[in-house]
C-alpha cells in the first residue's frame, strides 16, 4: 500500500526560481552591480504550444526573458510585455517579486495529476516536444507556484 509519505516528492530538484520584474534593464543593471550575471536572452522553443488558463498562449508575444546562473540554480527574470500571462497577473497582484520556482520532473502528467488531486490548479501549460514539457501550477497554499518542468531524454 503506497501512502503520501512514501511517494517521492515533485520538489527535490529545485533548478530555477523566477522573477517577475517591471523593467528588466533596470532590474538587470541593479543585479549586476551587486554581482549577479551576466543575463543572456531566453525564448523557448518555437514548437513550443502553451495553453494559459485553457486558452493558446504565445510566450514570445507576452514575456521577455533573461536569465543567469547562481550556483546549482537559475534565476530567471520575466517581464510581462502585452497580453495576458501568469507572469502580467502576478505584476499586477503582487508587484515585482519571486513569481515561481522550479523543479525538474521524470513524468510531468504524473506529478501535475498528483497534484490536481491534492488542490493544486493548472495556470498554464506547454508541450515542448524537443524540449520535453513545463507546466505552471498554483499550490493554492502559501501564495506559492511552482513550474514543473520535464527535460528530454
Amino acid at each position: 500500500m503506497n501512502t503520501d509519505k512514501e511517494e517521492k516528492s515533485p520538489f527535490e530538484n529545485l533548478f530555477q526560481i523566477g522573477v517577475v520584474v517591471k523593467d528588466m534593464d533596470r532590474a538587470i543593471e541593479q543585479l549586476t552591480q551587486l554581482g549577479l550575471g551576466p543575463f543572456k536572452l531566453k525564448m523557448p522553443p518555437p514548437e513550443a504550444r502553451d495553453t494559459f488558463r485553457g486558452k493558446p498562449f504565445i510566450p514570445a508575444d507576452s514575456v521577455l526573458i533573461k536569465s543567469t546562473q547562481m550556483g546549482n540554480v537559475e534565476l530567471e527574470l520575466i517581464q510581462p510585455t502585452q497580453g495576458a500571462s501568469p507572469h502580467k497577473e502576478y505584476l499586477e497582484a503582487k508587484g515585482e517579486g519571486i513569481q515561481h520556482i522550479a523543479f525538474a520532473v521524470k513524468d510531468l502528467d504524473s506529478e501535475m495529476d498528483k497534484l490536481t488531486k491534492k488542490g493544486a490548479s493548472i495556470l498554464l501549460q506547454s508541450d515542448r516536444k524537443s524540449q520535453g514539457g513545463v507546466a505552471y501550477l498554483d499550490l493554492n497554499a502559501a501564495g506559492l507556484i511552482v513550474e514543473l518542468v520535464k527535460r528530454p531524454q
